[in-house]
């Protein structure tokens, strides 16, 4: 198959869906590759190292799509992408299948495929794009809110004095935030945290946090059975507001990562909540992208309410290009054999669980129930 690779558009986004190392085994398949000009740039690979893996670059777009069967992306294709793409050619990207507008890519009748839709089973853990960029979101963000903080975070114990350990509060123990865990405890910080899915409480435990929550009989089923946290009731909410209002008072740094797939991201930290912390505290909302977790919180930017800093970072994984390129370009990877026919040419007429979870579009049609309005 030819598959190409296309530069990002999107404003902040720095990844690229392929790197030298993945167009090397690419090539070792049996599979013709190129790649955009300029398409790994920013992320550290130069259209060099994509010649020398045996990829063939091409000055623009729509020169680099030309005759492909598969186009890889980062990111859905913008509005003036599209006209690169060729008609009934398949799409791999992470597409926001939850808010797409499907009619254009019907209109070419291109075969988009979600990264995001890729089903939580054992056999897809290697293609799943979704867990290898939250997991570094979730680093990224306790990076982000140590430098926001000005202090140091481990404690340090000087002959002029001790400085005492910042208290880092996660809020949700998904890939994100046992990420965002782990990191804050590297950094020497005291770490709390809290979840509605009952699991989460051992994992917490098990990286050196102390668990918060309420743990009613509606906490004991928070938990869908695909892994993803359900969206709690008011009454719930209410209760769990409660419990960490205080606790979130005397906190140095807090991170809240709580997504619902679709839905609005639910609000943790209340404005009357971040007043009651003191200055110098700050606030890191991963979920800003979806209305964010705390309603103060602005996408890409750093607001300042009464001393306290709220960041909300709407694409963290592309604060780490090279790292964030590789895992998505190795999601790919694992993902390419399932729609690759024993000829090596292009097969989406599969039964595969996995494809049929992501294909989004077909042939002018859409076929995915969950994005069907």
């Amino acid at each position: 198959m030819k598959i190409s690779v296309l530069r990002e558009r999107r404003s902040g986004e720095t990844r690229v869906a392929a790197t030298p190392e993945t167009v090397k085994k690419l090539v070792a398949n049996g599979h013709s590759i190129t790649i955009e000009s300029g398409a790994g740039t920013i992320a550290g690979f130069p259209d060099d190292s994509f010649s020398e893996a045996g990829a063939t670059i091409a000055k623009d777009a729509a020169s680099a799509a030309s005759g492909a069967d598969i186009v890889f992306k980062v990111r859905a294709p913008e509005a003036d992408e599209m006209a690169a793409l060729p008609e009934g050619v398949a799409l791999i990207a992470l597409m926001d299948p939850t808010s797409l507008d499907a009619a254009p890519l019907n209109a070419r009748k291109i075969a988009a495929l979600s990264m995001e839709f890729t089903p939580r089973i054992t056999r897809a853990q290697s293609m799943d794009a979704l867990s290898s960029q939250s997991n570094l979101a979730g680093y990224r963000a306790v990076i982000e809110g140590a430098q926001i903080y000005g202090r140091a975070m481990p404690m340090m114990m000087t002959a002029a004095g001790t400085i005492a350990p910042a208290k880092v509060f996660v809020m949700g123990a998904g890939v994100a935030g046992l990420q965002a865990i782990a990191t804050a405890r590297r950094l020497g910080a005291v770490v709390t945290a809290t979840d509605v899915r009952p699991a989460a409480k051992e994992q917490v435990a098990s990286l050196g946090a102390k668990f918060i929550a309420v743990e009613d009989e509606e906490f004991k089923a928070a938990e869908t059975a695909g892994g993803y946290a359900k969206e709690m009731s008011k009454e719930y909410q209410a209760k769990q507001a409660e419990l960490t209002a205080n606790h979130i008072a005397k906190q140095d740094i807090v991170v809240t990562t709580a997504l619902i797939p679709g839905r609005p991201a639910p609000v943790l930290v209340s404005e009357d909540m971040v007043k009651t912390m003191k200055p110098g505290a700050v606030i890191v909302d991963m979920a800003v992208s979806q209305g964010g977790n705390c309603p103060l919180s602005e996408p890409d930017q750093v607001v300042d309410v009464n001393g306290v800093k709220v960041a909300g970072f709407s694409n963290l994984p592309a604060r780490l290009p090279a790292d964030a390129s590789s895992l998505f370009a190795k999601n790919l990877l694992a993902f390419l054999p399932l729609v690759t026919a024993e000829d090596g040419s292009l097969n989406l007429d599969t039964e595969d669980e996995i494809v049929t979870a992501m294909l989004l579009t077909k042939g002018g049609e859409t076929v995915n129930e969950r994005i069907k309005s």
